[in-house]
């Protein structure tokens, strides 16, 4: 694996993904009071956070896009 994300990326996906995670746990706001959505939400933020930890993309590889300065 490439990395292909940037600081600025990587820093954006840790901060909304641990929000993502969060918020459902504290029922902020009562949208989150369905199940599925609760967990759904949990699942993106895992990812994005995966996604900043490990500095790769899958679906920036895909489309071509690299934040990544070399």
């Amino acid at each position: 694996m490439i990395a292909n994300l940037g600081r600025p990326d990587r820093l954006i996906r840790a901060i909304l993904g641990l929000v993502l995670i969060v918020l459902p746990l504290l029922n902020m706001p009562a949208i989150w009071s369905s199940g599925a959505l609760a967990y759904g939400s949990m699942g993106v933020g895992a990812i994005l956070v995966l996604t900043a930890l490990v500095r790769f993309c899958p679906l920036y590889r895909i489309v071509g896009i690299s934040t990544c300065k070399l």
